[in-house]
């Protein structure tokens, strides 16, 4: 092999060994908002949702912020599966009376990894006035 041909090659090894183990991380976004509840609600309240799941490890990190509700925020939680239309269970509890921001992570098993990435989690929060939701946000992965 001519030498520059093993410099090249032996790159080729190094810069393959170090993508090989990368994670794919993918950020998902979501705005909360009372009229996305199913059914949908009044209260002035909203919030986002910013989330990166690692596709490699099934950890999913959040931040969730809310503001503005008529009464405390009592829980919240990412729910799943679902579509925009329809309810689903609790699949990862947020807290009880959380305050914003809510940040964290949890490791997804593959089957919640993959409801995600099919857009099928949505986040909620739920507050004294609406305890079966104040305000929605499903999801979403973004370019």
């Amino acid at each position: 092999m001519h030498a520059v041909t093993k410099i090249v090659f032996g790159m080729l090894l190094v810069v393959g060994a170090a993508t090989h183990g990368m994670a794919a991380s993918v950020p998902f976004q979501a705005s909360l908002a009372p009229a996305s509840e199913v059914p949908g609600v009044s209260d002035p309240g909203s919030g986002r949702v910013d989330a990166t799941l690692d596709t490699n490890t099934h950890v999913l990190s959040y931040k969730v912020v809310f503001s503005g509700f008529s009464t405390p925020v009592t829980m919240a939680h990412f729910h799943g599966p679902a579509t925009t239309t329809a309810n689903a269970g609790v699949q990862v509890a947020l807290g009880n009376n959380p305050v914003s921001p809510i940040t964290g992570s949890v490791t997804l098993t593959p089957v919640q990894q993959d409801q995600v990435m099919s857009g099928m989690w949505y986040a909620n929060v739920h507050t004294a006035q609406h305890p079966k939701g104040a305000a929605r946000g499903q999801l979403t992965k973004l370019n």
